[in-house]
């Protein structure tokens, strides 16, 4: 008999970010804690084709996933608890849906019939979910993005009607994540909000079987009584998601520990196979109960919105949880570096992410060459490896108008070119070099050591390049900042490093993407690793009295 796949649908009630990335990504964590293969999924209501030209004003970070899709940043979350490898198939929105059945329109597809949103645009929907199932998936999680009652999500909210409708009660499950205010003048939780949430999403025809409610304080069993009467839920599945402020990867546990995902399970009449996730515990201790602690220092463009460095952020953390260490993330803008260097002094370590734009550029020129010259660990991501390339050639190399052609056309030391496959793309949304690639570690380099190996592959995100066969390249190689990571036709630089400096490596892949929580990435653990020798060594270094000082003490004797 074939195996049938299941079906779990994650909606959002209330407020937006209250978590549905988190919380469904900790509940295919569970699932799979339990034996079971996931896929996950997310739809997103937003008319543009991919988040892609999207400002990280807006919309936060960009993931790249390793087939080139440019997607929402949930499916970070996604890779990074429930260690999926997410696809295209991972991430649609409203754009990339009516743009399909706008293309079938116009090539005859719908036989002259009039294209409407039902049944034609919710059946493109249904036809992404099912997209997402396969032999060896036993659970697809499906994120719906929005909230109950946002007019763009409606097509989606009522393909999942029609879905569970198809597929039967037995293979689908709704699961309701709502908020429970707490109102402090008054001293009450307000289940309300929760109920009007619940009704919305009952008036399309959508009944949750399962309710999780984010709150900051304890929900008294008395509401979730009200809740369970009100919702039309069981009460034992009323699920309380209490603010953690210790660690967002103790989350799964908390969940674990209210059986959200034994009800899953028993709504999808699946087996109840004993759960293991030893290796989650652990890391869980090392994040809650670190030992020591170190400072690095995120120099960026936009950091007043920490989610457009989500992954970097994450990635730390998992390089601390590594060293049984707390990481402190320093974010730093990078113009306010143009006029004084004070906010680096005292960092263990510095990392210059990913950007796109003139703006910034020289602050981040000055926090490589900050971290160059006073040794201090670092690392350079995509755009934060061309500063350090450009910072490089102009002062080291005397060349004081080096740049990328990205910034100034005119220069006349490009040391940063546009790649020759990107020469004749005029389009901007997903035709940068995306995704997956391969590339070769120079044996006995920094970064090969880090990796273990020489043979690595990296997801990519960018236009702009150093080239191996420029005359710029060989200039730097020969005044010390080598090339130790090359593409295999070595046309593209991937990594260059400092070989006599603690930790000085920079790269153009986006290293982020691959971190995980129980296998941090080796770049970021090697940095966090460094800084934390760094800061061991300045403290012995204070710590011990000086030659003169000496000298003062036996004198006064």
């Amino acid at each position: 008999m074939k195996k049938r796949t299941k079906y779990v649908f994650i909606t959002g009630g209330v407020v937006s970010s209250l978590g549905k990335g988190i919380t469904s990504a900790s509940l295919a964590l569970l699932l799979k804690s339990r034996g079971y293969n996931v896929f996950m999924q997310k739809l997103d209501p937003y008319l543009n084709i991919d988040p892609g030209t999207m400002s990280p004003y807006q919309h936060g970070e960009v993931f790249v996933t390793d087939d080139g899709t440019e997607a929402d940043l949930d499916l970070g979350h996604y890779e990074r608890f429930a260690g999926v490898t997410c696809s295209k198939a991972s991430n649609y929105t409203s754009g990339k849906i009516y743009s399909a059945v706008l293309q079938r329109e116009r090539q005859g597809g719908y036989l002259g019939g009039t294209v409407q949103v039902i049944p034609h645009i919710t059946n493109e929907i249904k036809s992404a979910i099912r997209s997402a199932a396969g032999p060896d998936v036993d659970i697809v999680l499906c994120e719906i993005g929005g909230v109950s009652g946002d007019i763009e999500s409606l097509p989606f909210l009522e393909a999942a009607r029609q879905f569970r409708f198809e597929e039967g009660p037995n293979n689908t499950c709704f699961v309701h994540l709502t908020l429970v205010p707490y109102l402090r003048a008054a001293g009450e939780l307000k289940t309300k909000p929760s109920q009007q949430s619940v009704a919305v999403l009952r008036s399309i025809g959508i009944i949750p079987d399962i309710l999780v409610c984010r709150t900051e304080m304890p929900i008294p069993q008395e509401h979730r009584d009200k809740l369970a009467l009100f919702c039309n839920v069981r009460k034992e599945r009323v699920i309380e998601e209490l603010d953690i402020t210790t660690s967002v990867y103790a989350i799964p546990k908390a969940l674990s520990e209210q059986h959200l995902d034994e009800e899953v399970l028993k709504q999808l009449d699946l087996k109840m196979k004993p759960i293991k996730h030893t290796a989650w515990d652990e890391l869980v201790r090392r994040a809650t109960k670190p030992k020591t602690e170190c400072t690095i220092a995120l120099v960026g463009k936009y950091v007043a919105i920490k989610d457009a460095y989500k992954s970097v952020h994450e990635a730390f953390q998992h390089a601390g949880m590594a060293s049984y260490a707390k990481v402190k993330v320093k974010f730093i803008e990078a113009e306010d570096l143009e006029k004084s260097t004070r906010s680096l002094q005292g960092v263990d370590g510095i990392l210059v992410p990913g950007g796109f734009g003139s703006r910034g550029v020289n602050g981040k020129c000055v926090a490589i060459r900050y971290a160059r010259e006073n040794k201090i660990p670092f690392l350079g991501i995509c755009l934060g490896m061309q500063c350090t390339v450009i910072e490089f050639a102009r002062n080291v190399l005397k060349w004081k108008d080096a740049n990328s052609t990205e910034f100034d056309p005119k220069t006349t030391h490009p040391v940063i070119d546009l790649m020759e496959e990107q020469k004749k793309i005029t389009d901007k949304g997903g035709t940068m070099r995306l995704g997956a690639y391969p590339c070769k570690l120079t044996k006995g380099s920094a970064a090969a050591k880090a990796y273990g190996t020489t043979e690595i592959s990296e997801r990519h995100r960018h236009r702009y390049e150093l080239s191996y066969d420029s005359e710029s390249c060989k200039a730097l190689e020969k005044a010390g900042l080598k090339v130790v990571g090359l593409s295999p036709d070595k046309k593209l630089v991937e990594v260059v490093e400092l070989p006599n400096h603690p930790y000085f490596v920079a790269c153009q892949f986006h290293p982020e993407f691959k971190s995980r929580p129980t296998l941090p990435h080796p770049l970021f653990d090697n940095l966090v690793r460094a800084a934390l020798k760094y800061k061991q060594e300045r403290e012995q270094k204070k710590a011990k009295p000086s030659g003169k000082g000496k000298a003062k003490k036996t004198s006064a004797k």
